[in-house]
């Protein structure tokens, strides 16, 4: 019974050896001179601007970009389990994914001839 965890064990071990072996190395071979450049945080290289105490204004094409990437990548999520059993699966999974598919699809064209999809 306990052999089979030892793989595991094993690839836990390596990839904490690793970790540790990386994080001690770092002062060895890490940046010795810092610099004002090196020292900010990457921002595309253009120079951050003070925001408003608010935060300043979000467009809101961010948000439905955003809402439109986490429901179209659900969507890959319900397909992967169903493209895997589908040999063990009958008829009546078929005709729901093909609903489900059809759903989707008919989401994706109403945002589609809405215009959400266009990069301005």
């Amino acid at each position: 019974m306990t052999n089979q965890y030892v793989p595991l064990l094993f690839m836990t071990g390596i990839g904490a050896a690793f970790a540790l072996f990386s994080v001690l190395l770092l002062p060895l071979v890490g940046p010795r001179r810092y610099n004002r450049a090196k020292a900010d945080a990457y921002e595309c290289g253009i120079d951050p601007t003070p925001q408003a105490l608010g935060g300043g204004k979000v467009p809101v094409k961010y948000y439905l970009t955003a809402m439109l990437f986490i429901i179209f990548d659900i969507e890959g999520v319900f397909l992967y389990p169903f493209a895997v059993a589908f040999n063990n699966l009958g008829l009546i999974a078929l005709v729901e994914m093909v609903l489900f598919i059809l759903t989707v699809f008919v989401a994706y064209a109403y945002v589609w001839r809405r215009g959400g999809l266009e990069w301005d």
